[in-house]
């Protein structure tokens, strides 16, 4: 499983935005064919997300198809399946076990048709409503293809609209959507769990705030609309030095334990048992993946 700190949204029928991408260290990059992509323009911006695909360091292009709704997805992964540099799609609005069995399905014609192995295209799904929140565990559980899950909570989106909620980052009104998201994906087992974007792109400091919590909460990264944001939420979602340091003694300390005859201990006068050891190994194994990742693209 992949994992991405900061995916960054870029419409793909705006060439200045797409000049850029690479120049802002995202862990991804989505070019967008969806909401920001005016009808009149969808064939444009598909051309330009071929063009700039291949000039992306690293397998960190992503496309977000149109929804399933909108008449226009056919043509969205008929257009980049097997494209060079495609990391996968981005797929919106998913409401329904239905909706990702549709699309999966969708995928897998194309990919036979172009002789690829059915099911080698990864996606990330949406949510995006309340029927997408309540169902979002079969969602999670539709395709195998599926590397993660983002709860699409901005403000004053759909999942506002849906839930006729108003919105703030700190507040009780849709917490229960962005938690029972990230317990979905996490039963799933998917291994970075996506939040959604932080609409008000001057308002770093909330940003800073929306995206710390985030992490609190159990999300591993976030789509992000603006380049000013890459940078704090890459380092909000990477460990700390001290964190690191303090689990690196946990699980020093746990296996030390063991080789004594005792499956417990103490470090800075916590205890430390085997469910404590999983979570200092997770935090380093994580911590490890970043280091990979930005390997690939030379950060």
């Amino acid at each position: 499983m992949r994992m991405w700190r900061s995916l960054l949204f870029v419409p793909a029928n705006q060439r200045r935005m797409l000049d850029k991408m690479n120049s802002v260290p995202a862990d991804g990059y989505i070019l967008d064919l969806e909401d920001t992509i005016p009808i009149p323009e969808k064939a444009n911006a598909r051309a330009m997300a071929r063009e700039y695909m291949a000039k992306v360091v690293g397998l960190r292009g992503w496309v977000r198809v149109n929804s399933l709704t909108s008449g226009y997805i056919h043509e969205d992964i008929e257009e980049f399946v097997g494209n060079p540099g495609l990391a996968g799609f981005v797929v919106p609005k998913q409401d329904s076990f239905e909706d990702v069995v549709a699309v999966d399905r969708m995928m897998a014609s194309v990919e036979t048709r172009q002789g690829l192995q059915p099911g080698c295209t990864p996606i990330i799904v949406a949510i995006e409503s309340a029927a997408g929140v309540l169902s979002s565990q079969k969602i999670a559980a539709g395709a195998k293809r599926i590397e993660s899950m983002v709860y699409a909570g901005g403000e004053d989106g759909d999942m506002n609209l849906s839930l006729g909620a108003i919105w703030s980052s700190a507040g009780p009104e849709m917490m229960f959507g962005r938690q029972f998201t990230l317990v979905a994906a996490r039963a799933l087992d998917i291994h970075c769990p996506l939040d959604g974007v932080y609409s008000n792109i001057r308002d770093l400091e909330g940003f800073k705030n929306d995206t710390t919590l985030s992490r609190r909460l159990g999300y591993r990264g976030r789509c992000v609309i603006h380049p000013s944001q890459v940078g704090l939420a890459n380092q909000i979602y990477t460990p700390t030095a001290a964190e690191i340091g303090y689990y690196t003694r946990v699980l020093a300390a746990y296996n030390d334990a063991l080789t004594r005859g005792t499956a417990s201990t103490t470090v800075d006068g916590k205890l430390v048992d085997i469910a404590m050891a999983k979570t200092a190994q997770r935090l380093l194994d994580h911590v490890q993946s970043i280091k990979e990742l930005e390997a690939l693209f030379g950060a």
